[in-house]
């Protein structure tokens, strides 16, 4: 049965009240200070994560250490270490940061005024096609909620990042956190009609290796797109293709494919607009890439903060109906 916002209000006051003796809000920043610290190795990455100066990071984290009569890290003009006190800190801070966040999520629920900042992460066309058109109109339905979308082809942590929920395309990283799919997404290999008057057109993944086809790739740390799983008639296959030129930006690669100069492997709404045109065609229909999974994360507590769920409801309505818009046959 659901707490009443009382009781939870009441538990976490429970948890903070030998803590946070008085002025409870500069408090909860500085343990909120020091959590981004603690996650992060690096002073100055968590005052930029809180938007604060490196100065108020330091002063706040001084401050902490002060009322707890503790050293919580060993600093050097190189590093920043957690001490043995400060590991053991670490997870309270982490229960009593949950608990606020909870108690501030049941109170904006009960008033229906959810407000506050979400950040957010996607993949670069993830973000830019099917999720940024629709930050307007989620703003203009909920005005107390702040945005700040992060969005990079590389891999993500939502924990180490701060991240409320973050979208991912392929296979999800393996965490503690939920997981919501929200489609099927095709995925397409093409390439500009000059490409191909000049190179020819290979008809399957064997044609990539064999005629040395110029592939362009996705690459970061991590990073599997080196590599392309294709559809063969003896079920899926890893191809080692390869190309003169790579990068970590999506969009840069398909820039690129509209200059000629490769074949690109991206998720059908990536493109869809450049097939339908003809700028982009598609190649190797024998062996096709198989769909990539779209889903999102968020993080597993108790009482799922309602400021990300109605952003993934939201999100999630308009994304399927871009999707199904941009469907082409191949």
């Amino acid at each position: 049965m659901r707490k009443d916002v009382s009781v939870i209000i009441s538990d976490y006051l429970h948890d903070l009240q030998n803590f946070c003796e008085s002025d409870t809000v500069n408090n909860i920043n500085n343990i909120r200070m020091f959590v981004r610290v603690f996650e992060l190795e690096n002073m100055s990455a968590a005052a930029r994560d809180l938007r604060v100066s490196a100065a108020v990071a330091s002063s706040r984290i001084g401050e902490l250490e002060k009322h707890l009569g503790v050293r919580l890290f060993t600093r050097t003009t190189r590093s920043i270490q957690p001490t043995e006190q400060g590991r053991i800190f670490y997870d309270k801070a982490v229960a009593i940061l949950d608990a606020v966040d909870e108690a501030e999520a049941a109170v904006h629920e009960i008033t229906r005024k959810p407000r506050g900042s979400l950040f957010v992460a996607a993949p670069l066309g993830v973000g830019r096609r099917l999720i940024a058109p629709h930050i307007a109109a989620f703003q203009a339905d909920y005005p107390d909620i702040h945005i700040r979308l992060r969005l990079s082809d590389r891999k993500i942590d939502l924990t180490a990042e701060g991240l409320n929920l973050a979208f991912v395309l392929g296979n999800p990283p393996d965490s503690g956190h939920r997981i919501r799919v929200i489609a099927e997404c095709p995925r397409v290999l093409c390439a500009a009609p000059e490409y191909l008057a000049r190179r020819g057109m290979p008809h399957t993944g064997f044609d990539l290796i064999d005629e040395q086809h110029e592939c362009l790739l996705l690459r970061f740390p991590g990073s599997t797109e080196f590599r392309w799983m294709l559809q063969t008639s003896d079920g899926p296959q890893s191809f080692a293709v390869s190309g003169a030129v790579s990068c970590d930006d999506g969009d840069v690669l398909t820039q690129w494919a509209l200059d000629g100069r490769g074949i690109v492997n991206k998720p059908v709404f990536d493109v869809a607009a450049h097939l339908a045109s003809g700028r982009l065609v598609p190649v190797c229909h024998s062996t096709p890439p198989p769909q990539a999974q779209l889903a999102v994360l968020y993080q597993h507590k108790r009482n799922q903060d309602p400021k990300a769920r109605l952003f993934i409801d939201f999100m999630v309505e308009r994304i399927k109906t871009t999707l199904r818009n941009s469907q082409l046959e191949l």
